[in-house]
């Protein structure tokens, strides 16, 4: 597919390809968003499955969490300005093939007769260069209008609620079913079809006219990827590191809830993988429905700023509650626990009398 080499409005879309061919390159980026998601959520629901196997304990677990969560905090910079640099398609499909490669090794960790720890945690390195979300809101940012880019981008919230629908329910079903090493196998054979789709239907490059020729002013050198000037100069702009600041202090909770939810749903719910991923996907329906329609609904009749205040506010009320939670279901355990001591000794003491 041609480049893009025109503006659109404020916005930047293309006008090589047609309004038709547009549309289907924004349903495709929707899809290979959705697809990624899901298979990510797939990993995330076989994980402390596949560490007990192995004989890790929750703090290892934690270690190899942490690894993955420390390289894609690293490699996201990077990977940005690989996708400005190489454009959309070499951005896609780096994204996916760094995935297959993922899930390539985490397939052989599920392997007897292979050091499982060791590509566990191999598994983790290509974690620097997964990025499909973030490149899909490249994508979309610059082929919208800019009336109709907060909606664009809440639909991702939709693709988000379908992968971990999907990603959840597929991951503890297969594994339960057919061995926690077939959820891995089928996200390794999406994710190569994911590679494939985007070198072959993604067009080269999603930026305007102007943002190229601007990328390309002779005497300019070229920056590099690590040019870590470039980097600051991006944070430094007005109005990007307070977003960032509170995307990565908001983070923070939410990942820590994705890495514990699935140890706290094992070791003190007592659920199966399929249970598990049963009730990630209720979490991923809840998900898709506030951040595919109402959050879209919202952004028409409230600011950003005010939104981003509410979330951050429903947030810290969510967590705070959690963890009543837990403390209220020990509390249960320990009555019925109290309860079936109790007619146990009264069944000892009828038989006596």
């Amino acid at each position: 597919m041609r480049e893009v080499r025109a503006s659109r409005g404020q916005g930047q879309s293309p006008s090589g390809i047609g309004t038709l061919d547009l549309s289907w390159v924004m349903l495709l980026m929707y899809v290979l968003a959705a697809l990624e998601l899901a298979c990510l959520f797939m990993q995330f629901s076989i994980m402390p499955y596949l560490s007990r196997r192995l004989g890790l304990d929750s703090v290892a677990f934690g270690y190899q969490q942490t690894i993955f969560g420390v390289l894609q905090l690293l490699g996201g910079p990077v990977f940005g300005r690989f996708a400005d640099q190489r454009g959309a398609r070499a951005a896609f499909t780096l994204s996916f093939l760094a995935s297959s490669a993922l899930y390539l090794l985490l397939a052989a960790a599920c392997s007897p007769a292979l050091p499982g720890v060791a590509l566990l945690f191999a598994s983790r390195l290509p974690g620097a260069l997964m990025h499909t979300l973030p490149a899909a809101q490249m994508v979309i940012t610059d082929l919208s209008a800019p009336e109709e880019r907060p909606a664009a981008l809440s639909r991702l919230g939709l693709c988000f609620g379908v992968g971990v629908i999907f990603g959840s329910l597929l991951g503890g079903t297969l594994s339960s079913t057919c061995g926690i090493q077939c959820p891995v196998i089928v996200a390794l054979v999406v994710n190569l079809l994911g590679a494939i789709l985007s070198f072959t239907c993604i067009p080269t490059s999603t930026k305007g006219a102007s943002a190229r020729a601007q990328a390309s002013l002779p005497g300019k050198p070229k920056a590099s990827l690590l040019d870590l000037k470039a980097i600051t100069c991006l944070l430094l702009q007005p109005g990007v590191l307070p977003v960032f600041l509170v995307k990565v202090i908001c983070g923070f909770p939410s990942g820590l809830f994705m890495v514990m939810f699935s140890l706290i749903s094992m070791d003190f719910f007592q659920l199966e993988a399929a249970q598990a991923g049963y009730l990630m996907s209720f979490f991923g329906l809840l998900q898709m429905v506030f951040q595919g329609l109402v959050i879209g609904w919202l952004s028409g009749h409230f600011s950003e700023g005010a939104l981003l205040r509410a979330s951050v506010l429903v947030f810290s009320v969510v967590g705070l509650a959690m963890p009543v939670c837990p403390q209220r279901g020990h509390r249960q355990h320990a009555d019925q626990g109290r309860l079936g001591l109790r007619h146990g000794a009264c069944g000892r003491r009828e038989r006596l009398l």
